[in-house]
């Protein structure tokens, strides 16, 4: 589950890029790359807590 989120991370992360270089979708990218962020520690945190 962990390397999907982290996949998920990366893709929106491109995506970001392109959107910020060919100005593509505006603020949707960003709030995307934010919640997938987001998610992404959150698990981490999660992750580390269950040891």
């Amino acid at each position: 589950m962990l390397s999907l989120l982290w996949t998920i991370a990366v893709v929106l992360f491109v995506f970001w890029g392109l959107g910020l270089a060919l100005h593509i979708a505006g603020n949707l990218i960003h709030i995307l790359l934010v919640l997938a962020v987001a998610i992404a520690i959150y698990n981490f945190l999660k992750s580390r807590t269950a040891f």
